[in-house]
């Protein structure tokens, strides 16, 4: 598989298959969300439409990064967020690159938000799909982000299905600048876990699709078929 990484800013045009990176925090939350039970969430262009959208969807949820503020219920962090129980609810999520960087693509025929949590299933769902090519979309810090890369770059490993060791991908995640802000409390919003739980490979079992439903940009999770599955085809 062709694989390209860019930074938000680099995009010129929507790649026909776009992987959208975030792992500290946007998309470590986000599957979080659906393992509390979340139906779908809602990708907010601001905060301003972040709360137009709860009040839109009655029994929905917002999401933000940074401190709480009022209005939203939930802030962007997996440590805090794996206490609520989120069944059946619509989540609002607005963040400071996760969400911008699908949001950038939604004109991709096939766009997947992805962290380490989710990084096998988002390979295999690109080897079902036969994906000759993919651009990788790396959020954090302009496109310079070394959790986000690092993450992308496993990813377009596995994709190819060759046998990749993570090791050397989660200690750059790590060691990176992002992952020392959460740990030193430079970001506000947090939980002592956070990082710890941004750094759990495959700890869920799903992909997760963004797509446009009536103008929005919605992310579901989708979950392909097994690796014995996949293995007998």
């Amino acid at each position: 598989m062709d694989a390209r990484f860019l930074g938000i800013a680099e995009l010129v045009e929507a790649p026909a298959v776009a992987v959208v990176v975030d792992v500290m925090r946007a998309f470590t939350v986000a599957a979080w969300a659906f393992a509390q039970g979340a139906e779908k969430i809602v990708l907010a262009e601001s905060l301003d439409e972040a709360l137009a959208l709860k009040a839109r969807h009655p029994g929905s949820v917002a999401l933000k990064d940074g401190p709480p503020a009022p209005g939203f219920d939930l802030v962007n962090s997996p440590g805090l967020l794996r206490a609520v129980d989120l069944g059946g609810r619509t989540v609002v999520q607005k963040t400071t690159a996760g969400t911008v960087g699908a949001l950038a693509v939604k004109e991709a025929s096939l766009v997947l938000c992805a962290s380490f949590v989710v990084a096998e299933a988002t390979a295999r769902l690109l080897r079902t799909r036969d994906c000759d090519s993919a651009t990788f979309v790396v959020t954090g810090e302009d496109g310079h982000a070394d959790e986000d890369l690092a993450c992308a770059q496993y990813i377009a490993r596995r994709a190819t299905g060759a046998g990749t060791d993570a090791t050397e991908f989660l200690r750059r995640a790590g060691e990176s600048r992002a992952a020392a802000e959460l740990a030193e409390g430079v970001r506000q919003g947090v939980h002592p876990d956070d990082v710890a739980l941004c750094l759990e490979l495959d700890r869920f079992p799903f992909a997760m699709v963004a797509a446009l439903e009536d103008s929005l940009m919605v992310l579901r999770p989708c979950t392909g078929p097994s690796l014995t599955d996949e293995a007998s085809v």
